[in-house]
């Protein structure tokens, strides 16, 4: 069975990853799979992702860097979970390396966790928590990727 050239829209493989990039930036691994998925040949997928590059619309470092930054300011994810978030979406190691180092070395992480602990539990008290209760904030940050010592050094943080 031949595999089309142009999905049900009549959109070549080159529009259809014009029309993604045009909603939010993509790896070109991640771009790769959505374009397959519409069935688009592999050849003229290849060609669409080598003239991304070529405009500078496809850029992984960029790419990586970007989501890192953003997932580390929201308090998505840190640490580890960072790391596997970025290879999930199909990025290289290398670029995943470099982009976890760069977002955490702007001293990022201690303040995405603290941006995080005072705006989902501005009233949590850990003095005055029972355990179950910091167990649950506890986990919740452990979840998002941030070291236990990080957590439990913030969480007992006395402001002046």
């Amino acid at each position: 069975m031949a595999r089309r050239a142009a999905d049900r829209a009549g959109r070549t493989p080159w529009a259809a990853a014009l029309s993604l990039l045009a909603r939010r930036d993509f790896g070109t691994g991640e771009l790769r799979q959505r374009l397959l998925a519409k069935g688009f040949p592999a050849e003229a997928v290849e060609q669409a992702i080598a003239r991304g590059r070529e405009l500078g619309y496809l850029d992984d470092a960029r790419h990586a860097d970007r989501l890192a930054r953003a997932m580390l300011a929201s308090g998505r994810a840190a640490g580890p979970r960072l790391t596997l978030e970025l290879r999930r979406r199909g990025l290289p190691d290398e670029l995943v390396r470099a982009a976890v180092a760069e977002a955490r070395s702007s001293g990022g992480e201690e303040q995405a966790l603290r941006d995080l602990v005072a705006r989902r539990f501005p009233a949590f008290d850990y003095a005055a928590a029972d355990d179950r209760e910091r167990r649950r904030v506890v986990h919740f940050l452990q979840r998002r990727g941030f070291p236990l010592d990080h957590i439990l050094n913030e969480l007992k943080r006395t402001d002046p």
